[in-house]
């Protein structure tokens, strides 16, 4: 099972709707980060999504026809790319995606069910839902909000953010960012 793509750490954590994917996904990265780890994250929605709004120069452009729009600020950069359905063209894969980020030590994927990398389940245990991890041998563990049991893969409190992070940095063999010792170099 490919732990990297294009050259990028991947773990997934998938599960079913209002299972709480995104607020893990959050406190992961804020964990990672005071690890000292440059996180990116890729969020897969299985709607139509609207990153721009009604008004702007942006949403303008594209309601004008343009395929692609650029957003470039001070503080942030984003390509919109419309996907033209009546040309039958497909959302991009994921390592196409990965194409196009900078440097990052860890790619969190939040959503893709069907990812082929190594994934955690996020379960709500009052929801009565299969257990994705009993069809998917990419799921490696399950992080769930009450008591659960599962005979194949360890189990974690979702509030479990330190335990689940060094479970993931174990399955990806990530190592911390090196500290460096070496003193400036003088002008």
């Amino acid at each position: 099972m490919p732990a990297r793509i294009r050259g990028y750490p991947v773990f997934g954590l998938c599960g079913y709707k209002n299972s709480g994917k995104t607020t893990l996904v959050c406190r992961l990265v804020e964990e990672f980060t005071r690890r000292g780890l440059r996180v990116a994250t890729v969020k897969y929605a299985h709607c139509d999504v609207e990153i721009d709004h009604e008004g702007r120069d942006s949403f303008r452009h594209r309601q004008a026809g343009a395929r692609q729009v650029a957003l470039i600020s001070p503080y942030r950069w984003a390509v919109i790319h419309e996907i033209d359905r009546t040309a039958r063209e497909q959302p991009p894969r994921l390592e196409d995606v990965l194409s196009h980020i900078g440097p990052a030590d860890l790619v969190l994927v939040e959503s893709n069910k069907t990812g082929q990398y190594p994934k955690m389940e996020v379960r709500d245990v009052h929801h009565e839902r299969p257990p994705l991890a009993d069809t998917d041998a990419h799921i490696l563990a399950i992080a769930a909000n009450g008591p659960l049991t599962h005979p194949r893969v360890p189990v974690f409190h979702r509030d479990e953010v330190a335990a689940i992070a060094n479970f993931i940095s174990q399955a990806l063999d990530l190592t911390p960012p090196a500290q460096s010792t070496a003193e400036p170099e003088k002008p």
